[in-house]
């Protein structure tokens, strides 16, 4: 570690030179010689250099999100080229290059916080070791050695023996139990991020080789801290435990406000927004009217179950969203909400193909009864009537083998004259009542 530390010698003074600034500053405060001045001071640090790495963490999120985005695309790259790597390679980095994805992107904040990392460790070894280095001169070091927290002085480790830990005043006990507490700490609150990603801001509707490894970091980041930690100074321990606690709270900010689309807290989120909209009649905030634009702009079939349920509860509401990200009231939604909605026109009841065939046999034996006798009509009405649903069936493709038969007659007769159509008193009726000429074959029902 000495000696990565020294390869960020150059950046020493600096970092030295913003600590003594916050030492002034909070040694007016609690006292020159204190721990919490030079504890303070180091948070400081910490807060100042990730203020200024917020623009490398927000590409970090969009790199992250466009490389889950890709896993699909990139995974059939992988299927489709695996014998031929080169190849692989060509068109991994066409993809890369047409989506504007950079896969270095998601580790660019850790990277742009290694040099001050390293010079902060640096820095504090030296005062471990009773050396001046950058700004920090004899009285500034012999200020920064008595510095404790919590009774553990600023530059002293967990794998410290007893007599280093004495020489710097201070007890191997509360050292050790410092450096834990601190370790610990530092491990749980890098789990929880790694955790808090996973769980809440991934898209579940992609299932990816990406998702696996995100969740083996999840178990093995937090190993890693742990066993490095041991070797850390305290005060680089400060340094890192206030770092984490700071990528937690800034990512859990952007995912409450900007969540990855398809995650749960994209769910949380348009339900909260849903919420405000029918509180308020309108999309308050820009970010907000951002989110809405967005989502319109997509297809109908681009939606994710997230975006329609959204969609769907505006609806209900009696809302419309419009293409610049804003909502009106729809007053033919709010009136069916009001009224129940519109009267629907009642459909007939559907009836079963046997009552169907029974009603054509019945009106079919009216009709024939009808053209002959009046007697016979009361009588084939009745006898229809008296028969069950059975034979009323029968009745009803015999009727049916009739009506195709006639109709194949009237076809193949072409333009021959119509039938003529018996009367009641005409002469061409017989006895019986029926017509002479081409008869029309005898109805089932009808007695000879």
């Amino acid at each position: 570690m000495d000696t990565i530390a020294s390869l960020f010698s150059f950046i020493t003074t600096p970092v030295s030179w913003v600590i003594v600034q916050f030492h002034k500053l909070f040694g007016a405060i609690f006292g020159p010689d204190t721990g919490w001045a030079w504890g303070l001071s180091i948070v400081c640090l910490v807060v100042l250099i990730r203020i200024c790495l917020i623009p490398l963490f927000v590409k970090q999120i969009k790199s992250t999100r466009n490389m889950q985005a890709l896993q699909p695309k990139m995974k059939a790259i992988q299927e489709r080229y695996k014998s031929d790597k080169q190849r692989q390679s060509e068109e991994m980095m066409k993809l890369y290059k047409e989506t504007g994805t950079n896969p270095l992107s998601s580790c660019l904040p850790i990277l742009a916080q290694s040099p001050f990392f390293f010079a902060l460790y640096h820095v504090l070894s030296s005062i471990a070791s009773g050396k001046e280095i950058g700004v920090i001169d004899g009285p500034l070091l012999a200020s920064a050695r008595q510095a404790h927290i919590f009774g553990a002085p600023l530059a002293s480790k967990f794998t410290d023996s007893a007599a280093a830990v004495a020489a710097l005043d201070a007890s191997i006990t509360s050292v050790r139990i410092v450096t834990a507490i601190m370790i610990v700490l530092m491990s749980a609150s890098q789990f929880f991020t790694q955790r808090q990603l996973m769980m809440k801001n991934v898209d579940l509707s992609v299932k990816t080789p990406y998702m696996q490894q995100q969740k083996m970091l999840m178990y093995i980041f937090p190993v890693i801290f742990a066993v490095m930690g041991i070797n850390f100074p305290v005060g680089v321990l400060v340094y890192w435990l206030t770092t984490n606690v700071w990528t937690m709270g800034q990512q859990m900010y952007v995912i409450n406000q900007n969540p990855t689309p398809g995650s749960k807290a994209q769910d949380s989120y348009l339900q909260r927004l849903l919420k405000s909209i029918t509180a308020h009649g309108e999309v308050r905030g820009r970010r907000r009217k951002t989110i809405v634009k967005l989502i319109v702009a997509k297809a109908t079939s681009d939606r994710n179950e997230n975006e329609r349920r959204f969609f769907s509860g505006l609806t209900k509401a009696g809302f419309a969203a419009q293409a610049d990200g804003t909502v009106i009231k729809s007053d033919t939604i709010e009136a069916e909400a009001e009224g129940g909605g519109a009267a629907k026109r009642q459909q007939p009841k559907r009836q079963s193909k046997a009552q169907r065939q029974a009603a054509a046999a019945q009106q079919a034996a009216v009709k024939d009864a009808e053209e002959g006798s009046e007697p016979a009509a009361e009588q084939a009405t009745t006898s229809l009537e008296k028969k069950p649903q059975g034979s009323a069936k029968a009745d009803a493709e015999a009727v049916a083998e009739a009506e195709t038969k006639d109709e194949a007659k009237d076809q193949a007769q072409g333009d021959k004259p119509a039938r003529p159509r018996a009367n009641s008193g005409g002469s061409r009726q017989g006895k019986s009542g029926q017509r002479k000429g081409q008869q029309r074959p005898k109805h089932p029902s009808s007695k000879k």
